[in-house]
This record gives C-alpha cells, sequence and structure tokens, in this order.
C-alpha cells in the first residue's frame, strides 16, 4: 500500500482531542504565516490563538512560523505593538488614551521596530515560553518551558531561562550543516511519511541516506 500523510488540512488533527490544533489551516491574519503540521496545544481554547497567543500585533510587522513545529500550552508571542519609549522620564503611552494626548500619536508610530519575528521549522517550544519582538529561532531548536526568548537562537540550539541563554547545541556544526543541507521539512510529504522512523530516531547518516535523489 502506498505512504499516506496526515491531512494538513484539518484543524484537529488528533481523533478526541481537541486541545491539539493545526495553525496553517486554523490562522487568518495575513500577517501571521505558519507552516504545513506546525501544531498548538492547549486544553482552554487553542482556536483563539491568534488573539490569546499573539499580543499586540498591532503591525505590520509579521510572526512566520516554520513547518513541523510543535508549540505547547501558553506559547506566547510579543510582537512590536507591545513596545514603549524609554528616551524619556516616563514610558507612559499617553496618546492611546485619547483626549487631547492623541495628538501626540508620533510618540507612538515613531518607535524602532525589530522587524518580523522568524521561527525556523522543526522547532519544538515548551509550556509557557514566551517569544519577544523581532526574535529569529533556527531550524530544529529547543525552546525550554518557561523561556523568554530575547535573542536569536542558532539552528538546532537549545535555550531555557529568563532571559534565555544557549544551553548547548543539538549537533556539532558539521552535523548542524548537513541536517540543513538535507531540509528533511521540505520532502515530499510522501517521501517523509516512509521515512517518518529515521528522521524521528535516525542518526545524521541514516537521514542523509533516506534523502530522496533531489536532496544528496
Amino acid at each position: 500500500m502506498p505512504a499516506v500523510p496526515a491531512d494538513p488540512t484539518v484543524i484537529h488533527p488528533m481523533p478526541g482531542q481537541p486541545r491539539v490544533v493545526l495553525l496553517k489551516p486554523l490562522v487568518t491574519s495575513p500577517l501571521i504565516e505558519v507552516g504545513e503540521y506546525s501544531y498548538y496545544d492547549d486544553p482552554d481554547d487553542p482556536t483563539a490563538f491568534e488573539t490569546r497567543n499573539v499580543l499586540y500585533h498591532y503591525g505590520p510587522e509579521k510572526l512566520v512560523i516554520g513547518k513541523f513545529c510543535a508549540l505547547g500550552t501558553g506559547v506566547r508571542f510579543i510582537m512590536n505593538g507591545a513596545n514603549h519609549r524609554m528616551d524619556g522620564p516616563s514610558t507612559f503611552p499617553f496618546p492611546i488614551m485619547g483626549g487631547s494626548w492623541a495628538e501626540h500619536m508620533d510618540l507612538i508610530t515613531g518607535l524602532p521596530a525589530r522587524g518580523d519575528t522568524v521561527v525556523g521549522n522543526d522547532v519544538w517550544f515548551g509550556h509557557g515560553a514566551m517569544v519577544m519582538p523581532g526574535v529569529r529561532i533556527g531550524h530544529g531548536a529547543v525552546v525550554a518551558s518557561g523561556a523568554v526568548v530575547v535573542d536569536d537562537v542558532p539552528d538546532y540550539g537549545i535555550v531555557g531561562g529568563n532571559p534565555a541563554r544557549l544551553i548547548r547545541r543539538r549537533y556539532a556544526d558539521a552535523d548542524v550543516a548537513r541536517l540543513l543541507d538535507l531540509a528533511w521539512w521540505d520532502w515530499p510529504a510522501e517521501h517523509i511519511t516512509e521515512h517518518v522512523r529515521t528522521i524521528m530516531s535516525g542518526s545524521v547518516d541514516d537521514l542523509e541516506a533516506a534523502a530522496p535523489p533531489r536532496t544528496r
């Protein structure tokens, strides 16, 4: 029988588990891009991900999440709209309160931005992790539970703490380069299906041997 990939278009991929949602078919904001099979797990209301987990998203910065990412309960992305001025005596955002204060809206709209928040492919976020604006998280990274990510995370890095620090790399530099070259997340879905065991538990050598011809 031919290998049949999981359906990337359903919102709830796990029968009887409404707490798990695939994000790509769920999100509607043009400022949020999510790759296939990335999922969010929440026992409360995972379908509210856009409003409950992507915060202060007043634009125009984007949140980009790659394929095959796993987001634990309470993972939050703080977007650039959360910024306050810190170059004067007060950080209070007077103009958004209305009245004559609104005449000074340029003091809010002129704040510097850190750009898009970008998450690579195959990234695992532990429970309650928080990602600050403009951070870039590399492919294959792991973000520990409760981590507050304020700086970029390297490919296949493991970070934890507040502020998050690099604990270690999952692979040596040479193997990281090989993994990035293989980019298994871009393989055809049928090929991934045939080699799930290798992708989940094999060595880099095994993965290289399993790669389709175009990636060798």
